[in-house]
């Protein structure tokens, strides 16, 4: 296998940086100076390029100005400088010229298409670089612990915005209706944190967070959409210094709403780029689901500002601790913000989706070598960011919220401006806490899957012992060091249960649950069975998604799944409604010919809470039962197909009622199901005219839940034909695969369009959509699927596309058992 790494005989220190973009001719240029330590002599300077044709070419240094020779490398995105002579020791400044055109599925130098008010069209040329797609836009050392400053200039149309890392130090007209915008130079920067935007928007006048300036950029006419947005940074910035005792770094935030984007968001220093449906929102009308939503990502991406950007990995097989340790302290910014939204109760939701993927045999360690760019892309999963922040919260929760802070403060201040290893952090933490922490850490991260902790009591001698929790019962030999946290009727517990061996704990009371605030990753048997009002929600929602997974692994009959249920149907809580709905969908989804059976299963399940919650708020109701009320709406209606829910959808949809926002999207759920192709016409219609990125797509995927295959059929029409943004086509593509009555077409388009899809959609989607691979549970299907999977791979998401595979067979042996 050929080395993806650069020599590091050629060190860069700074770049000066001129880009160019001709946003109607769909191309660039640029001038690069690159000034460089050459560690010692060599025939030739290897960096990174891909698409892009190197003009001028030279290198100075101690003897003066030379001619360079380029040499590609296309395989390995590489090309050789060679200056006739070698290099020599000491310092020098490589000189480029280049072109290239925007890449066409949102990496790289991109042009996003923004849509005006009365549908004409306008450009704007951005970027989005991490992994490795810096070298699509200019020459350079394109790997994370290259780290260097930049100087960057954008050369623009006359009154377009033009924005980059730095804060804009100068604008002039160079007299041919352009003007060159220079920018201030950055702190010491990975290559994939470097961005620039050019384009007809908008910013909101800055807000002032301790002295940096904060701003929205938008597109015109959404000013209005950005107070959220503002609210919630200035908050998450202020609450971030105080936690890592360090200024926000960067000297000012933009924050940068696109229309088209491959990934949520991206972590730029200074210049945070999103998806639109991610920044800008109306909180009058989005559902708290969505505020919670916004606010996340954009604490998630604040948060990186520190943890990725002013200290960052050394190689990519780092990146999931940047990812990891961002996810979780989003959450922690946000339980800051808004304590109401429980937020770490909500994270039971992504936790259990975790160890989902964790459960099977094809799961990967959290942290593994990364070679390729490929790899690198690989990385970016649910094991990366939700179990990586699921472990960093375990370690949080055995070493004290305090001790580990400060272990935290005492890594950042020991790398400021560097790169690092995951054991940095380890070390660092060990010293400020005296815990073995690598020693702990290290069967979390390097081996992939988590433990089943099973308890058994004599008296008030608890036992624990540990096997791994796999859905096809394998006992693989693993085994962890596991921070037990168990809650009694008299407290909470901690214990250290070792890889060999059992371990005893003495009660200080009766045992409640084996998972105290569900903060441990693993499963548990027995499930807790005392009274579930001596449980927090928390506790609750583990306690039903554990029981989900026994069933899943065929453990436990899944009857016994519905009389836990029943246990809890006068729950108030949000996340136990939700751990019920996700196993009922399941159900659905895996045996469509039992939909009447399990609509009844559902609708004996869902009666109370639909007679309690009804369809409207009480007015002092907290946002949690808003949402709680949407989602009942919206299982009774499509899982349980309640009659009188439908008609009153239906109704309220004619009407267009202005409901509160949780209800009108249990509206047009509900509508969708059961639609016809007035509906499917009504609801498209709603999608182009959306005024707000929230109301568009809860209109867009409500068309991949028509019943009709006309309806289908127009809807893959759209994405073949680019009717939809390639950021959301291979969502809305994974969802109707999804469709208990037309996932065999879809399947059949999907693949029949398989060429053009994947080379027009954004890479790191495809492995995304093909999770809707999940649901091809027809044992006719089968052999064709395999076969086409087999015939072609995914390179960016091999790992991915196997797990989608394996659960595949999961849901086909849970269909058996129904």
């Amino acid at each position: 296998m050929p080395d993806h790494r650069l020599p590091r005989d050629v060190l860069p220190r700074h770049y000066d940086l001129e880009m160019r973009p001709d946003l109607e001719g769909g191309t660039f240029s640029g001038s690069v100076s690159i000034h460089v330590e050459v560690i010692h002599g060599a025939s030739r300077i290897v960096l990174n390029s891909v698409g892009l044709s190197v003009g001028r070419a030279t290198i100075t240094d101690s003897t003066g100005p030379r001619r360079l020779d380029v040499e590609a490398d296309v395989d390995n995105e590489r090309i050789a400088l060679s200056p006739e002579g070698g290099t020599r020791s000491g310092t020098a400044i490589i000189e480029l010229d280049f072109t290239g055109s925007f890449d066409d599925r949102l990496r790289g130098f991109y042009r996003s298409t923004l849509t005006n008010s009365d549908g004409t069209t306008d450009s704007i040329a951005t970027t989005q670089f991490q992994s490795t797609d810096a070298r699509r836009a200019f020459p350079c050392f394109d790997e994370p612990d290259m780290k260097a400053t930049f100087a960057i200039s954008l050369v623009a149309p006359e009154g377009l915005l033009a924005i980059s890392n730095g804060a804009e130090l100068s604008r002039a007209p160079l007299g041919d209706g352009t003007d060159r915008v220079v920018f201030e130079e950055t702190i010491p920067l990975s290559t994939y944190l470097v961005a620039f935007v050019v384009g007809p928007l908008e910013a909101t006048d800055p807000v002032d967070v301790d002295g940096t300036p904060v701003r929205v950029i938008h597109p015109p006419g959404k000013g209005h959409l950005t107070s959220f947005a503002l609210e919630v940074a200035a908050h998450s910035l202020r609450w971030f210094q105080e936690w890592y005792d360090i200024d926000v770094p960067g000297g000012k935030v933009d924050l940068v709403a696109l229309p088209d984007f491959a990934f949520g968001a991206m972590e730029n220093l200074g210049c945070i780029t999103f998806r639109e449906i991610l920044l800008l929102v109306d909180p009058g009308s989005a559902t708290q689901a969505e505020l919670e939503r916004v606010a996340a990502v954009l604490s998630h991406e604040l948060a990186h500002l520190w943890f990725g950007d002013l200290v960052t990995m050394e190689w990519w097989n780092g990146i999931w601790l940047n990812e990891a340790f961002a996810t979780f302290m989003e959450m922690k910014a946000v339980e800051s913000y808004r304590p109401d939204w429980n937020v770490w109760t909500g994270f039971g939701s992504a936790r259990s989706a975790a160890l989902d993927v964790d459960s099977l045999a094809s799961t990967r360690p959290i942290e593994y070598p990364v070679v390729t760019p490929a790899d690198a892309e690989g990385m970016f999963d649910l094991l990366t960011y939700e179990k990586g922040a699921a472990v960093v919260r375990m370690l949080e929760q055995y070493l004290g919220a305090e001790a580990f802070r400060d272990g935290v403060r005492h890594y950042l201040k020991a790398h400021l401006y560097g790169n690092t290893r995951n054991e940095d952090l380890w070390d660092a933490l060990e010293e400020t806490t005296g815990e073995p922490v690598r020693s702990l850490m290290d069967g979390w991260i390097f081996t992939g899957g988590h433990p089943l902790l099973k308890g058994s009591v004599d008296g008030r001698e608890l036992t624990l012992a540990q096997k791994p929790f796999r859905y096809d019962g394998v006992d693989n030999g693993t085994r962890w060091t596991i921070p037990v946290h168990v809650r009694t009727s008299n407290g909470s517990q901690r214990a250290l249960l070792p890889p060999a061996g059992e371990v005893t704990v003495q009660l200080d009371g009766d045992l409640l649950t084996l998972n105290a605030d569900a903060s441990g990753f693993h499963r548990s048997d027995p499930p807790a069975t005392c009274d579930p009002g001596l449980l927090s929600a928390a506790e609750r929602a583990a306690v039903l998604d554990d029981t989900w997974a026994l069933v899943l692994a065929g453990a436990t009959d899944p009857h016994q799944f519905h009389a836990t249920a029943a246990r809890f149907v006068d729950d108030p809580d949000l996340g136990v409604w939700q751990a019920i709905v996700r196993a009922l969908s399941t159900i659905d989804l895996v045996a469509p010919s039992l939909h009447m059976e399990s609509a009844d299963a559902a609708g004996d399940l869902l009666t109370d809470p639909l007679s309690r919650l009804g369809w409207t708020p009480g007015a002092d109701e907290d946002g949690r039962t808003r949402q709680l009320r949407g989602l009942v709406l919206s299982a009774a209606g499509t899982l349980a197909d309640d009659a009188p829910v439908i008609a009153e959808a239906r109704s309220r949809w004619v009407d267009n009622r202005p409901d509160d926002p949780a209800v009108a999207a249990a509206v047009v759920a509900v509508v969708a199901a059961h639609g016809d192709e007035e509906a499917f016409n009504e609801c498209r219609r709603r999608f182009l005219d959306a005024d707000n990125a929230q109301d568009e797509q809860r209109h867009l995927f409500a068309l991949a839940g028509f019943p009709g295959r006309t309806q289908v059929g127009e809807l893959l029409e759209m994405v073949l034909t680019g009717g939809i943004r390639s950021q959301d086509a291979p969502f809305l593509i994974r969802q109707a695969l999804h469709h208990r009555h037309h996932r065999g077409l879809v399947w059949q388009v999907l693949t029949g369009n398989w060429g053009d899809l994947t080379t027009r959609l954004p890479s790191n989607s495809i492995a995304r959509m093909l999770e809707g691979v999940r649901a091809l549970v027809d044992p006719d299907l089968s052999p064709g699927v395999e076969a086409f999977l087999d015939g072609h791979p995914v390179p960016q998401g091999a790992l991915m596309v196997a797990q989608h595979r394996e659960r595949r067979l999961v849901n086909m042996n849970l269909a058996r058992r129904l």
